[in-house]
């Protein structure tokens, strides 16, 4: 299922809502989120250097260039929330008869021609961690990718049409 995405703080900002109803605890949800070995799994450029409120995650740009986000928020098992560039990540969970509810909210600062890559990159991203969590492979990353991008091509599309872009 895509994204939501709607206008905030009075047009001047977009919000993308991503859910995924897991049959896992929401420690082991959280683990993905929050411990290195797991965080390879789906995201290997990404890693915890200091899991609390003021400490960091790092994203590996490669060539030894590493960009740094903050973490803003952390309540362990349920919140987590750093920066990204200009923009704001925050994954949400919380447990349900089923196992796991996770909710991953992007605060988009404005929306460009790269939008629709990232939005596609965080769909795949759950979409893993889901495989992962399940005892599955995901064949091709890229091919996933590809699909989840036109599809995200469009949708943005369509907002930037409702918002008189």
């Amino acid at each position: 299922m895509l994204a939501v995405i709607q206008s905030i703080e009075n047009g001047d900002a977009y919000e993308a809502r991503f859910e995924r109803i897991l049959g896992h605890s929401v420690a082991s949800v959280w683990a993905m989120l929050t411990e290195n070995e797991q965080l390879a799994k789906w995201f290997p450029e990404l890693s915890v250097d200091d899991l609390r409120v003021g400490g960091v995650f790092k994203f590996d740009m490669g060539g030894g260039n590493a960009e740094t986000m903050e973490i803003l928020a952390l309540e362990p098992l349920a919140v987590l929330a750093y920066t990204w560039a200009e923009d704001r990540v925050r994954f949400e969970l919380a447990e349900t008869p089923e196992g796991c509810r996770l909710t991953l909210i992007e605060r988009i600062a404005r929306i460009t021609d790269h939008t629709p890559r990232d939005l596609a990159g965080w769909h795949v991203c759950l979409d893993v961690i889901a495989a992962l969590l399940d005892g599955r492979t995901v064949e091709s990353r890229k091919a996933l990718w590809e699909k989840e991008y036109e599809a995200y091509k469009g949708l943005i599309e369509r907002v930037r049409a409702g918002a008189g872009d």
